[in-house]
């Protein structure tokens, strides 16, 4: 009897997948499931999965694994897919792929299987990146293959006695990380409708927000958060305090139309309150490090990045090389980052790194605008120049440096 390993959330299509694999194709399924910090979701993920009729149900901690190998790279190349999501959902699926493969390998199983239908990008995602990692193996989609409604495949599970969260008019499509929430459909799909307040679960409204901002203020080194207000603390920790802080003054909330990998624009509803925080702090201290042709071709790499990582090309020779360029710069990211949350806006409001290029003698009026010996050495500081050549190389005569 052939094995299927199936990557098993625990909702109404991964359920049925359990039982429309045995039954399709006389196989053993074993469900896989990875806590990526969706919380409640799992607490009885194993048992629901031996009771539907999986033979093993595999449920793995792989938050630190997430945290360290997906979104601290991710963090570093400053990817952001379209400038504003931080792609929770997206870096998580080649982390699934990598286990499904691992497990797959382990238990002797002829395939992989998941839950994902055919307009969505997971499922490219998934598909790909397993390929990427075993060019043999064997994807399974049953969603994409069962052509089955919705109400069809809750009357589907009934029929069976299936236990799964169903509902017959399911209001959202959601999926929850450590690094945010995705939502979609139900009235979403209407780009003008404003999105109602059950929709988000992170975050408050502004109006509910309280009447004094907070400020936070986020160490960095060598690229990587180490702690806020003072506090050091391990990465995973910083960011379940980030989503508790900048969820409670409605910071992380994105509302955008993307250009979705299978070619339709789609509006989805993101919440990310730790991921919006750090990504705005690491960007400004980079600002502050780099000078100006690194600080712009980083930002140009970071849209390649965040294209990559959308498009489920994680597995791949370009995002490796990106990773390595964005590790040499990031020993001088290293500094603080003050930012200021106040009822869904967070602002930056203050800078400081000993690497800073920032010179205040430079950038004063106060001093006038003669070039002098402390202008000329901050040429040498920027470009590595001679002191001599940089006073050779400075425009003469009172007029000569001007904004």
């Amino acid at each position: 009897m052939q094995r299927i390993v199936l990557a098993y959330s625990g909702g109404l299509d991964t359920s049925v997948a359990i039982r429309w694999l045995a039954e399709t194709y006389g196989a053993e399924v074993i469900a896989v499931t990875l806590d990526l910090g969706q919380g409640r979701e799992l607490a009885d993920v194993r048992e629901r999965a031996l009771a539907i009729g999986a033979v093993r149900a595999h449920v793995i901690d792989a938050r630190e694994e997430f945290v360290r190998g997906y979104i601290l790279p991710a963090l570093a190349a400053g990817a952001l897919y379209e400038d504003r999501y931080p792609m929770a959902t997206a870096l998580a699926r080649p982390l699934i792929a990598r286990r499904l493969v691992e497990i797959a390998r382990m238990e002797g199983a002829d395939a992989i299987a998941h839950g994902c239908r055919g307009k969505g990008n997971d499922q490219v995602r998934l598909d790909v990146s397993a390929r990427a990692l075993d060019q043999s193996i064997r994807v399974i989609a049953p969603a994409r293959i069962w052509d089955m409604t919705h109400a069809q495949t809750i009357e589907y599970a009934r029929a069976r006695a299936i236990q799964a969260p169903v509902a017959l008019a399911l209001p959202y499509s959601t999926d929850a990380n450590l690094w945010g929430r995705s939502v979609e459909c139900g009235v979403l799909e209407d780009a003008w409708v404003e999105p109602p307040d059950d929709v988000f679960t992170l975050t408050r409204a502004p109006r509910d927000c309280p009447d004094e901002p907070a400020y936070l203020e986020i160490a960095f080194d060598g690229g990587i958060p180490t702690g806020a207000n003072g506090i050091d603390m391990p990465v995973l920790e910083l960011i379940e305090s980030l989503d508790t802080i900048a969820g409670a003054h409605g910071v992380g909330r994105i509302d955008m139309v993307e250009n979705r990998l299978v070619g339709i624009k789609s509006r989805e509803i993101y919440e990310a309150p730790a991921a919006v925080v750090l990504h705005a702090a690491h960007r400004e201290l980079e600002k502050l490090v780099l000078p100006r042709d690194l600080e712009r071709l980083t930002h140009d790499l970071a849209r390649t990045y965040a294209d990559l990582v959308y498009n489920g090309l994680w597995f791949s020779p370009t995002r490796e090389a990106i990773d390595a360029f964005a590790g040499t710069i990031q020993p001088r990211v290293t500094g603080s980052v003050r930012l200021k949350l106040f009822k869904g806006n967070c602002h930056v409001v203050g800078r400081k790194s000993p690497f800073s290029l920032y010179e205040p003698d430079l950038a004063t009026y106060e001093a006038g605008d003669r070039f002098d010996r402390t202008a000329a050495e901050g040429f040498i500081k920027i470009w590595g120049l001679p002191i001599e050549t940089a006073a050779r190389k400075a425009p003469a005569g009172p007029d000569a440096v001007r904004n």
